[in-house]
């Protein structure tokens, strides 16, 4: 399981290490959890070392999930790792991606300026 934390309105995962398809289906079933229990979830990118497409169909998901739902869902503190792979899927165009929980509370999106 990975660690899950409160902070403001939001559930925070804190993905770790590698999201492959050995360790992705833990990350889908806190993902999607979380989400059935209609809370606000950020999942924290920023300690993952390596992404996989089956990681990549988790997050995709749970953002399809929440959307439909009404539930807020973001990224955060998207590792360099990550970052290039939802960058070659172009998913950081549809995904909100924040920098810090602070930014996400605020509603500030990474590479936005404001």
């Amino acid at each position: 399981m990975y660690p899950v934390r409160k902070e403001g309105r939001f559930t925070i995962i804190e993905l770790n290490g590698e999201v492959d398809l050995y360790y992705s289906p833990k990350a889908r079933e806190q993902i999607l959890a979380c989400l059935n229990d209609r809370l606000n979830l950020l999942v924290d990118l920023s300690r993952v070392e390596y992404i996989d497409s089956s990681g990549v169909a988790s997050l995709v998901e749970g953002y399809q999930l929440a959307r439909d739902a009404g539930i807020e869902f973001g990224l955060v503190g998207v590792s360099p790792a990550a970052m290039q792979v939802l960058q070659l899927a172009k998913l950081d165009q549809v995904f909100p991606i924040y920098d810090t929980v602070a930014d996400a509370l605020e509603g500030r999106r990474a590479g936005v300026q404001g």
